[in-house]
């Protein structure tokens, strides 16, 4: 194995450890930003659609994304509850 190779490979390796830890984040610490996601970048079900990823138009007003508590208010177009 190359130089290049080896620390690809770590790298990568790194990488595959990171989404369990350092980017979970306690839920009582986030809420629910609706209005703001881009369509197919959903965190969860929406009124069209039964699972996270489904979303078909940006910024639909029933499409949430979870976002730091205090963050959504401050984002042009987010709102804490679901719109029509």
């Amino acid at each position: 194995m190359t130089s290049k190779s080896a620390i690809l490979a770590a790298a990568v390796g790194s990488l595959l450890v990171l989404p369990g830890t350092a980017f979970s984040a306690d839920e009582t610490s986030m809420e629910k930003c609706y209005g703001v996601a881009k369509a197919g970048k959903n965190d969860c079900a929406g009124a069209a659609h039964a699972c996270a990823g489904q979303s078909s138009k940006s910024g639909s007003p029933s499409d949430f994304l979870k976002v730091p508590k205090g963050t959504c208010e401050r984002i042009v177009g987010g709102r804490l509850a679901p719109g029509k």
